[in-house]
């Protein structure tokens, strides 16, 4: 799960690097740039001190392993917009660091020093925080350690997203993650939690140094539907890929361990990759079925941060957004989902690896990749519901939303707390002998509007749990493929002599639904389905961009497979929690097996899977199920044409030519 510090090291370099050469502004780079910070150049030396520096503790994870963060000293009376307490930094030291060729090269010296700080009390003794330094590694170009008033570095800082911003006056490090040191994990006597995420960090620091001016940006944007000059007619095309991702634990309320019932966050960390292509199909993630884009030309992507203005193309503050789910394959064959997340709002992007930059770090150019660390993505001021989000078409309902209740255009505090809109599952979920030979997906999404292919944008990786006394540690992390979790369970392009995988695709969004049929013996046969609502909504909205409200956005209300007079015993429903209350009932019904819910007080909506069983005396055949639009319109049903069900479809008539 976690990342050796050596490997922190050098990802990040190569991360904030472009970071900081988008920030400055430099102008586009064409293919023959790649790598151009490792070619010969003047170093041009750059230092910056003085400002703010912020700390957002996971403090619920620090009590876990036995770290008691004492009241800060020196901190400003008020916190920060993202919750962090703030201290002033020092003008008695710069922190140091090279740019070369209009990249940040290194850190080259110097420290900064906050004026205040904490005493930690741990198992380990104390740690003194107070008056704590940010000093660069050595040996680790962009890695800060930081340094207590013991002269130990028992944490550090990686994972920067930046920007130079007043005329590059000031470095805005909007966040950063705080590690757990390997050192301070041992003598914790938690060697599980070497490398963990636990503070999300923010700083403003005063550039006092500047080297030669950067080059300043040339072109426009390269929005998706804009002509490719010279191209014949080609367009820009939007394809966001997830790259990877890991995930970790965060937080538990009432953890007792093995199947018990405490209520358990896991955050992951994820990064994704804009389309490579610039005429010719390269891959973007190799080696993976879905990593090559079928847009030969990839389009800048925006990414403006919420409540920053009205920006092209859309004449809003568009950005991508993310969420996380987690599956058990049971033992038995059949899939459960028992995590959702809420929806995290992007809101900068460091461009590192660049084939095209954009100049700026509120648009994602062509090549570039950016990552989201766990500290971000457990915020609570850029955390929502899904319920605010038309998914098919990535737009949200700013108005009446969490963050702007009355519609004034101006945030308001969203009233998370720890728990709220992150991915909860119980332990009695994901443990426990239950769940005896039960195996484990996390699945990332990156949703960014006008995405030609949503399948690239998301993917799953093997995850394991460990309970190590009062923390729970995500092991695996492997087998990382593109695509939905229930491409995992149902491989599309091989489901096997007895399962399908149906894909439904419309303008109001994407749909899978996919079953296992299992031979029980005795003339009995179990079928297992599982409908994947992907990003399917029927949105019922209020006003228009900027100002736009999202009334409703449900997906479906029923689900039903066609029986005919087969034998059915064993109907069952999961929809991933415990509470039986806003479960779908499930009868026979007219010929089929009907699963409803009641009152439509829980839908299948966008992001979820539902799980429906029923054990039938008929061998499976290729027949039909019918999903219900829980929204009135047309269509009112969608047809999964090519699943398996206990009797066969009917064939269709044929008049031939002369039928009226």
């Amino acid at each position: 799960m976690n990342t050796t510090v050596g490997l922190v090291g050098k990802s990040l370099a190569v991360a904030v690097a472009i970071a900081l050469c988008g920030a400055v502004g430099v102008g586009q780079a064409s293919a023959a740039d790649i790598g151009r910070d490792n070619k010969p150049g003047a170093a041009e030396h750059w230092s910056a001190w003085g400002g703010t520096v912020g700390v957002r503790w996971n403090r619920e994870l620090a009590e876990d392993i036995g770290l008691l963060i004492g009241q800060a000293s020196g901190k400003h009376a008020q916190p920060s917009w993202r919750e962090h307490e703030m201290f002033d930094l020092r003008q008695t030291g710069s922190l140091e660091f090279d740019v070369r060729n209009s990249n940040l090269h290194d850190f080259i010296g110097g420290s900064l020093q906050a004026r205040g700080g904490y005493v930690i009390e741990s198992p380990a003794g104390r740690i003194d925080l107070s008056d704590f330094r940010l000093s660069p590694r050595a040996g680790d170009e962009l890695i800060l350690d930081i340094v207590g008033g013991d002269g130990k570095a028992w944490f550090y800082i990686d994972r920067l997203m930046y920007e130079l911003i007043d005329g590059n006056q000031r470095l805005a490090v909007r966040t950063m993650d705080l590690r757990i040191s390997p050192d301070l994990a041992e003598r914790l006597g938690h060697p599980e939690v070497a490398n963990w995420a636990i503070a999300d960090m923010q700083m403003t620091t005063d550039v006092l140094r500047q080297g030669a001016n950067p080059q300043q940006p040339s072109g426009g944007y390269k929005w998706h539907g804009t002509p490719v000059p010279g191209a014949g007619g080609a367009v820009y095309q939007a394809d966001l890929f997830m790259q990877t991702f890991s995930a970790q634990y965060s937080r538990c309320d009432g953890c007792t361990g093995e199947g018990g019932s405490g209520r358990v966050v896991f955050t992951p960390s994820s990064t994704l990759r804009n389309n490579v292509n610039n005429g010719t199909q390269q891959a973007t993630i190799p080696s993976d079925p879905l990593g090559t884009s079928n847009a030969l030309y990839a389009a800048d992507i925006p990414w403006w941060q919420k409540f920053t203005g009205n920006h092209e193309p859309y004449g809003n503050d568009q950005h991508p957004f993310l969420i996380w789910n987690l599956y058990r394959l049971n033992a038995d064959g059949s899939i459960d989902q028992i995590g959702r997340s809420g929806v995290k709002h992007a809101f900068l992007t460091t461009n590192s690896g660049c084939l095209d930059h954009p100049g700026t770090s509120q648009v994602l150019g062509r090549g570039c990749s950016d990552t989201y660390g766990t500290g971000n993505n457990d915020s609570n001021s850029d955390l929502g519901p899904r319920s605010e989000i038309i998914p098919a078409t990535n737009q949200w309902g700013r108005c009446g939303s969490i963050y702007d209740t009355n519609c004034d255009g101006s945030p308001n505090n969203s009233g998370n707390g720890n728990f709220d809109q992150r991915m909860i599952t119980l332990e009695s979920q994901f443990s426990g002998p239950a769940h005896t030979g039960a195996t484990y997906l996390f699945e990332s999404w990156y949703l960014a509007r006008q995405d030609i292919n949503i399948y690239n944008s998301m993917a799953t990786k093997r995850v394991t749990f460990t309970r190590n006394s009062s923390t729970w540690s995500i092991g695996g992390n492997d087998q990382y493929r593109l695509g939905p979790a229930i491409d995992r369970w149902v491989d599309p392009s091989a489901p096997g002599a007895n399962a399908r995988s149906v894909a439904l695709s419309s303008t109001e969004g994407n749909t899978k639904v996919a079953v296992k049929v299992t031979d029980l013996g005795g003339g009995q046969w179990r079928y297992d389905y599982a409908v994947m609502n992907l990003d399917f909504a029927r949105a019922k909205t209020e006003g228009s961009e900027p100002n736009l409200r999202v009334l409703s956005n449900m997906g479906f209300d029923s689900f039903s497979v066609p029986v005919g007079n087969a034998t059915i015993t064993d109907i069952r429903f999961g929809d991933g929690d415990v509470d039986s209350t806003n479960d779908w009932g499930g009868a026979v019904y007219n010929g089929s097996v009907l699963w409803a819910t009641p009152n439509k007080t829980n839908p299948l909506n966008w992001g979820t899977m539902f799980r429906f069983s029923f054990v039938a005396n008929q061998a499976p055949a290729e027949n039909a199920a019918e999903l219900h639009i829980a929204e009135r319109g047309s269509p009112q049903t969608m047809s999964a044409n090519g699943v398996l069900a206990p009797v066969a479809a009917r064939p269709k008539a044929s008049f031939g030519n002369n039928a009226p």
